[in-house]
């Protein structure tokens, strides 16, 4: 692509639309593949004018045609002759009589006047270094200048500088883009005079070549019906999120079906997205080697192509035409679009997959300007698994969020909403109700407290490492969720590294240990819960809100309640019995502090049994939400 406004370079786990793909690779090949991935920059596309790709025939490769109409831009130069080594001013602007149309992108070359067909000749030097910059076209350093940045311009300047050894003529040329589908190429500049040689009289304009890589189809028309999902199952596959979405009743559904035909298949799109709806077929649940479908809004009309993604590279437009009875409906943020497809397509058309064959399908949305796609708003709806296009209709389940980082949720919410809360009470308030009690030689609660924070440490390592098993590497647009479960992990193993060097119990140093194992916990466990909260925003495991959050917030807080009323208890309830008790056993002789720790106990173990009932409900609701996610 030239002059166009890049997708970012983000899967969750792919790049593109899809979010969460790579091609599958066994060992070694994928391990190759992850430190390359981590090796390339990520691509800035073309926005930032690095269009050297272009300086041939100087012609973007937007998936559009060249505009037919007058361009409104031309070229000035402030010299008609010139000797080697001179220098001219070339001014590219907005021509005055067309109003204030600016311009995004533009490339400039000088080229033989004789041969305007062949390499760019002399150098340039900037005027505008913050609105354009030098591009290496052939041999020569600094022969063509283009863009920075996509900001509106409607003047730009540069200095050319003839060569040694310069042809007899030199015509200036300007390939200048308005917006993504809208750009003229090679637009003819004066032609200046070498001093002494015979003037060059200016080519006859010819008309640019023009791309023809768009996908357009024939007959763009208006929906003539709605959409709905009346024979789902039984005359058409569907593919809905939610279940049972219909967008004849609820258009803010997102909802694919197809239905195979004599040699065709009817393909019906519908969803809400700001700029672009599409779906792909998928030899797998990774990035690489798609089959994509296009929906992209632009201003009031949509735009439907085909199109081809290999590996994490943009995906590329079709160059054949292989849609027909294309239509759309574009209101209220809701993109609905509809095409047919031959199930067969001739064989020099590699990048179209058959309709006859099984795949995974991926419905993604995202925003669009000027028709061009950006990365997808949420994670890509997946297929749970292959279907044949054209074999018996069916409802197909599918899913946004890939399985390990469900487990990763999973093991993430079990550690640190439950083990480690339990674990905590155990230690802080139930070392007296077991004194004599002990396993494997140690006493109860010790041994207690010690497997569930063994648990949640394993839990957490477990949990740590799912998601990069599954992205291959770091997520680089996972905000400071990575960050946090590092601290958190690196934490969670010092915890117990801590706990096997303690002093003893008599040492004068022992203090030291308890005050650095409290201070320790209580900070992992906090940055823990910054993270789950932060984890179920994140796209890969993206959980209905806002009412998931508050179910999360009322897991922390009734721990946090439990554990203020045990506190409360310990240090007021049971010094105030303890002193009464004292008290009642010197004035009247008796023994009844056996039955207030009875009591006391009795009062514990209740709480506790109540926590863990509403921790146990608050944590079947995640999980539940986590499973149809």
């Amino acid at each position: 692509m030239i002059f166009q406004i890049p997708i970012s370079c983000s899967r969750s786990r792919r790049n593109y639309s899809w979010g969460p793909h790579s091609s599958k690779m066994p060992g070694p090949h994928l391990l190759l593949v992850v430190v390359a991935v981590c090796l390339i920059k990520t691509a800035s596309g073309f926005a930032n004018g690095k269009v050297s790709p272009a300086c041939g025939d100087m012609t973007p490769q937007h998936g559009h045609d060249s505009s037919s109409k007058p361009a409104p831009y031309n070229i000035t130069l402030d010299k008609s002759t010139f000797s080697p080594g001179d220098h001219i001013t070339v001014t590219l602007r907005v021509v005055p009589t067309s109003g204030s149309i600016s311009f995004k992108g533009f490339l400039i070359e000088a080229r033989d006047a004789g041969n305007p067909d062949g390499p760019a000749v002399g150098s340039f030097s900037l005027l505008n270094p913050s609105e354009s910059q030098l591009l290496h076209c052939g041999h020569t350093q600094g022969s063509a200048v283009s863009h920075t940045s996509k900001s509106k311009k409607t003047e730009i300047q540069a200095v050319w500088e003839a060569p040694k050894n310069p042809p007899s003529g030199v015509q200036f040329l300007a390939t200048v883009v308005q917006k993504y589908k809208v750009y003229w190429v090679q637009i003819p500049g004066p032609v200046v005079s070498l001093n002494g040689a015979t003037r060059v009289p200016p080519p006859t304009p010819t008309p640019p070549t023009t791309t023809t890589t768009a996908a357009v189809t024939t007959t763009l028309s208006a929906l003539t019906r709605p959409f709905s999902s009346e024979g789902c199952g039984r005359s058409k596959s569907c593919l809905r999120d939610p279940v049972g979405c219909d967008p004849g009743r609820d258009p803010l559904c997102f909802f694919l079906s197809f239905t195979p035909e004599e040699r065709t298949v009817l393909f019906e799109l519908s969803g809400p997205a700001d700029g672009y709806l599409s779906f792909a077929l998928s030899l797998d649940k990774w990035m690489g080697n798609d089959d994509i479908y296009l929906c992209v809004s632009d201003g009031d009309s949509v735009d439907i192509n085909a199109a081809y993604v290999s590996g994490r590279a943009h995906p590329e437009l079709a160059s054949e035409n292989v849609l027909s009875d294309t239509a759309w409906q574009l209101a209220d943020g809701v993109i609905q679009c509809s095409f047919r497809r031959d199930i067969l397509l001739p064989r020099q058309i590699e990048s179209r997959f058959s309709l006859d064959q099984s795949y995974f399908l991926f419905i993604a949305h995202g925003r669009a300007e000027d028709g061009v796609i950006y990365r997808h708003d949420r994670q890509p709806l997946i297929s749970t698994h292959q279907t044949v296009i054209t074999g018996p209709p069916e409802n197909l389940a599918g899913s946004r969020s890939p399985l390990l980082i469900k487990f990763h949720g999973v093991c993430m919410l079990v550690a640190w909403m439950t083990t480690v809360t339990t674990g905590v009470i155990i230690a802080r308030y139930f070392k007296h109700d077991w004194p004599e009690t002990r396993l494997f030689g140690h006493r109860l609660w010790f041994q207690v407290h010690r497997a569930l924070m063994t648990l949640t440490v394993l839990l957490t390592c477990v949990g740590f490492s799912l998601p990069f098993i599954y992205r291959g590497g770091w997520s680089r647009h996972a905000g400071s969720h990575p960050y946090l479960g590092c601290t958190v992990m690196a934490l969670s193993f010092i915890q117990p590294i801590m706990a096997l060097l303690r002093p003893a119990t008599d040492s004068s140093r022992r203090y030291i240990f308890n005050w650095m194992h409290l201070g320790t916990g209580t900070i992992v466990r906090v940055l823990a819960v910054v993270a789950i909260f932060l984890g179920i925003q994140q796209q890969a495991l993206l959980l209905p809100g806002p009412w998931s959050t508050g179910v999360l917030a009322g897991c922390v807080v009734w721990g946090v309640l439990v554990d203020l009323l045990l506190e409360f208890h310990s240090k007021v309830v049971i010094v105030t019995g303890r002193t009464l008790a004292e008290d009642e056993e010197k004035i009247l002789g008796t023994h009844s502090d056996s039955e207030r720790q009875r009591k006391v106990s009795r009062f514990k173990k209740i709480v506790l049994a109540v926590f863990l009932v509403g921790n146990v409900g608050f944590l079947s609701v995640l999980l539940n939400t986590i499973r149809n996610v």
